[in-house]
């Protein structure tokens, strides 16, 4: 028996006096997908218009060598990150990242069939796909609106493109048999002070009618809004707020996403799931870190990264709740930042699976508080790390460190060469 056995065993048992099955929530969590983000391998650029900058709230920082410059160097470092994540998971892409042969195309130029080489990728190693309407980076999304524009040519052409993206969603949903959550975000929104709140909302609303018109198959695509509350650009007013998609998403019945970094930097979107998910179908997370503001960072294992998966294991949210990455990180590299955020995100998860979740349960019922207190804080001693160990050797991808030596051979042999 190996040492990481020996370790896994004394835990095992440590957390079997509690009353936890552990191989159970090994099982559990080996069922839970990540849905990786595509566009933490290059730097949201995409393959739209390579020479094209960022606009529309986003930015992304640092220079680190090796970027993806094609869809076939970006599958090429998500397998390489893949490998190194313990489990099956799924990939989030943006409209700007179909693979059309070099070919530049506009952004309501983008069909199903762009898509096909990612379809096909995916099969091959039992990945499902998520998909966004690309709402930035546009000549017709400069002016700082898409959807809510005051301008119905520009409406109608974002209109448009996200009509287009529920179809490609439908079409990848349909053909890996696997639903693609289809989620619409736009930056639309006021630098300084707005004398009118209410019209580019009605603007939002209407045009969001238009685009959710067409009944799609829930077994294909499941439609999601994003909320903000602002961005670079939009730090006055932002017309998709909390409120503008919470309503929208519960008077629709349509997913609600919630970004981590979306809200005030005070405000956690740990404690809202369990009430948003008593109005709304299914929720979207894009789990990121936020320093200060919606700045994406690498996620880490932080209390409120396992708070949220403990809301979600606690509520028995996990068959209604969809787990995505949002973070782009150009200062190191970026196979590492995929392989270390989506690692935290699914240890902080097997952290939530492990609690004596039934025990604690009862506790509160009874108004044994004390008792509750104690074995939460007793929780945080276990040997957790044991039993993470374990799992990543279980699941065949490198254990502690080792991922990053593999990491830095990768960069040697492939990255630095482009």
């Amino acid at each position: 028996m190996s040492k990481i056995e020996q370790a896994y065993e004394l835990a095992k048992e440590r957390y079997g006096a509690l009353g936890v099955d552990v191989d159970a929530a090994m099982a559990k969590l080996a069922g839970v997908p990540i849905s990786l983000h595509c566009w933490q391998g290059d730097d949201v650029i995409g393959f739209e218009d390579p020479e094209r900058g960022l606009s529309g709230g986003i930015m992304a920082t640092g220079n680190y060598p090796g970027k993806a410059r094609t869809a076939v160097e970006l599958r090429a470092d998500l397998d390489k990150a893949y490998s190194l994540i313990p489990g099956t998971h799924r990939l989030n892409l943006h409209a700007i990242y179909g693979d059309a042969d070099g070919a530049k195309l506009d952004r309501n130029d983008w069909q199903p069939h762009h898509f096909d080489k990612w379809i096909a990728w995916a099969k091959e190693n039992n990945h499902g796909i998520d998909f966004n309407p690309t709402c930035f980076s546009h000549p017709l999304a400069d002016s700082g609106f898409t959807l809510a524009s005051s301008d119905k040519g520009v409406r109608d052409f974002w209109i448009e493109h996200c009509r287009i993206s529920r179809e490609i969603g439908a079409h990848i949903g349909k053909q890996l048999g696997t639903a693609c959550v289809t989620n619409v975000w736009i930056p639309d929104g006021y630098k300084d002070t707005p004398a009118d709140r209410t019209a580019p909302r009605q603007r939002l609303l209407e045009s969001l009618d238009q685009v959710f018109a067409k009944e799609l198959d829930p077994a294909h695509n499941l439609d999601a809004v994003e909320c903000k509350l602002f961005g670079l650009g939009s730090e006055s007013y932002v017309v998709g707020s909390h409120e503008f998609y919470m309503g929208y998403a519960m008077s629709r019945q349509k997913v609600l996403c919630l970004d981590a970094g979306h809200f005030h930097p005070t405000e956690t979107i740990s404690d809202k799931i369990s009430s948003v998910l008593l109005y709304v179908p299914e929720l979207l997370l894009h789990v990121s870190r936020g320093v200060r503001w919606d700045s994406d960072h690498v996620v880490t294992l932080t209390d409120e990264l396992q708070a949220i998966m403990q809301e979600i294991v606690r509520g028995d949210y996990l068959s209604r709740v969809h787990i995505g990455l949002d973070f782009f990180d150009a200062s190191i590299n970026r196979v590492a930042a995929w392989t270390i955020g989506t690692r935290n995100a699914i240890r902080a998860l097997l952290m939530a699976l492990l609690e004596p979740a039934a025990q604690l349960r009862e506790m509160e019922l009874m108004g044994d508080f004390t008792g509750r207190l104690a074995l939460l804080e007793e929780l945080k001693g276990l040997p957790f790390g044991a039993v993470w160990d374990y799992y990543c050797q279980q699941q065949n991808v490198p254990v502690g460190m080792a991922y990053l030596g593999e990491i830095r051979g990768y960069e040697k042999q492939v990255l630095a060469h482009r």
